[in-house]
């Protein structure tokens, strides 16, 4: 018990050394950017208008007058602190745009991400089990496809065949235009949700299908399935008690590195159908030069990405106990 702790102290450690190395890493990116932070906010013509006193009052009051190190600076201390600064595309604290944002990506990224995940251990198994059948052909032509279509051309298909052709689903944002927030129904906001988690589940399903469907294969040559079939088993129950816990550790491994392409989908995805989500603002920020914003929402989607990796390492043990320090001698 007190290796398993060291080894999870050990991965915490290196989770907030990775997210200082991205603060650093992005807030590098914004700086070399070509965008005037003054003139994407306040626009060229108003800026033209204003006098020099006027300029330098506001750059003192964003900050932008100072020196790159003493900006970082001021920003890692204010936000250790718990205070992400004021947007400059909402004038509003970022602490309360994220709130609002991260409400409708977060059940997106997680329903997207669990089904994609069950999705594509199913489809794999099956392929895995009938390798050579029509059914293997179909699902693997089906991963082969969508492992090589952007996410954006499938969120624009399923746009224009369900939205418009159909019209079962609305077309964009998170909830229906020009109504009150409380008077949303549930039912509403889940046909808002249903394009968009649709979109990012179908295309992370490509990859954890295809490596299942080969470690799949790879189990049903084994001398231990074989052993198993001799003595009578079959169907489900071959596969429950012999197949599923061998594929389960990479697919695991694969899904928990699928977050960071989940995210990354879902900048694409949320501009396509509007949706008004974390992807959304960061495409905002980053047009606008919303430093503040755009630092809160990138480190927010590397520790949603690294911790889902953290939360794999410690799951290992769990699946799969002989890969826990000196679970062969025990």
């Amino acid at each position: 018990m007190r290796d398993t702790w060291i080894r999870i102290g050990k991965k915490c450690i290196r989770f907030l050394l990775l997210l200082f190395c991205t603060s650093i890493a992005a807030f590098a990116l914004m700086k070399c950017s070509p965008v005037d932070p003054l003139q994407a906010n306040v626009g060229q013509t108003a800026l033209g208008s204003m006098s020099a006193e006027q300029i330098e009052k506001l750059e003192t009051y964003w900050g932008t007058n100072t020196s790159p190190v003493q900006q970082y600076l001021a920003w890692i201390t204010d936000f250790l602190k718990g205070d992400m600064g004021t947007s400059l595309l909402y004038r509003q604290p970022v602490s309360q745009v994220i709130a609002v944002r991260l409400a409708n990506s977060l059940p997106l990224l997680l329903f997207a991400w669990v089904l994609s995940g069950i999705l594509g251990v199913m489809l794999g198994a099956v392929a895995g089990i009938r390798c050579g059948k029509w059914c293997d052909r179909l699902i693997r032509g089906y991963s082969l496809l969508i492992s090589d279509t952007p996410a954006f051309w499938v969120a624009m298909l399923l746009l224009i065949v369900f939205g418009v052709w159909f019209g079962w689903f609305p077309i964009g944002m998170s909830v229906p235009i020009g109504v009150a927030a409380s008077e949303v129904s549930l039912a509403e906001r889940i046909s808002h949700f249903v394009l968009p988690a649709l979109t990012l589940s179908l295309t992370g399903t490509a990859n954890i299908t295809l490596h299942t469907r080969e470690k799949m294969i790879e189990v049903m040559d084994s001398d231990y399935m074989l052993f198993a079939r001799a003595g009578g088993e079959r169907g489900f129950r071959l596969f429950w008690r012999h197949g599923l816990r061998n594929i389960l550790l990479p697919a695991i491994t694969l899904q928990a590195a699928s977050i960071g392409e989940l995210i990354g989908g879902s900048v694409l995805v949320e501009q396509v159908f509007s949706y008004p989500g974390l992807g959304q603002a960061a495409v905002q920020a980053g047009l606008g030069s919303d430093m503040p914003l755009l630092m809160a929402v990138t480190l927010i989607c590397a520790a949603l990405a690294a911790a889902g990796n953290l939360t794999a390492d410690i799951l290992y043990g769990q699946v799969d106990p002989r890969i826990r320090k000196g679970g062969a001698q025990r």
